[in-house]
């Protein structure tokens, strides 16, 4: 496999069946030197076995993308083993709560993980590529980047936070060269997170009822590799048999 002599930094990667370990995948497989971010040590370091067994460079680093200290260390790491050209913002968790019985330290527990660690990757990222003139920061979205569901005010916030961070680097940095875009995910994905509190919907979903993580992370790349004179700034993804 090729080196491009280039990192690639993945923010929020836990089973090697989630979209984190897709992402780093695809990236690797396209010659990318990928620097796999994530809380649980276990989890990320065979995350990036599962590259290196595959051909690809992989490095496992251990923190949180909402502390300050962790985002730059992330950043920092992927610059020093190679030029950082793409990073993604993956990070975050869901609950599902009463809007009269939602709890202040819930609500900010999830602004923290989506908005917060969405604007540190963002910066620590964009900080090292503006200089150089060239990069791609992406941002997973969701449905609730849109629009806000019964039970899930306090991930709607934070998605919608997150994807308005995106819209303002992108205005920003876009003129300076840096590809910024934000992914919603609309719709359920066939990974490790969902299908263990919900075991049996891959079966009431159907034949590519769910999205793939592997497909997901294609369009990723696909965005990557867009020219300049044709950005994608936001786009969706859904299964084809999703209703919207």
């Amino acid at each position: 496999m090729i080196d491009l002599q280039r990192s690639a930094l993945v923010v929020g990667v836990g089973a090697v069946a989630g979209l984190g370990a897709a992402y780093g995948r695809r990236f690797a497989m396209a010659g990318y030197r990928v620097l796999l971010a994530g809380r649980s040590p276990d989890k990320v370091e065979t995350a990036a076995e599962d590259i290196r067994s595959r051909g690809g460079q992989a490095r496992s680093i251990i923190g949180d993308a909402s502390i300050e200290a962790d985002a730059i260390k992330f950043a920092s790491a992927a610059e020093d083993w190679a030029p950082l050209e793409v990073a993604v913002h993956n990070a975050g968790t869901n609950r599902r709560d009463s809007f009269l019985e939602l709890e202040v330290a819930n609500l900010e527990q999830l602004w923290r993980e989506h908005t917060l660690g969405a604007f540190l990757t963002g910066r620590e990222a964009a900080r090292r590529m503006v200089p150089r003139g060239q990069g791609t920061i992406l941002f997973t979205g969701a449905t609730g980047s849109l629009r806000g569901k019964a039970l899930f005010a306090a991930f709607a916030a934070a998605k919608a936070g997150e994807r308005a961070l995106s819209q303002s680097l992108a205005r920003e940095v876009g003129p300076k060269g840096i590809h910024v875009a934000h992914l919603i995910i609309d719709g359920g994905i066939n990974g490790d997170r969902l299908l263990r509190s919900m075991p049996n919907l891959r079966g009431e979903r159907g034949e590519d009822g769910l999205l793939l993580p592997d497909d997901i992370a294609d369009t990723a790349f696909l965005v990557h590799q867009q020219k300049r004179s044709a950005w994608t700034q936001e786009t969706d993804l859904r299964p084809w048999s999703e209703v919207y």
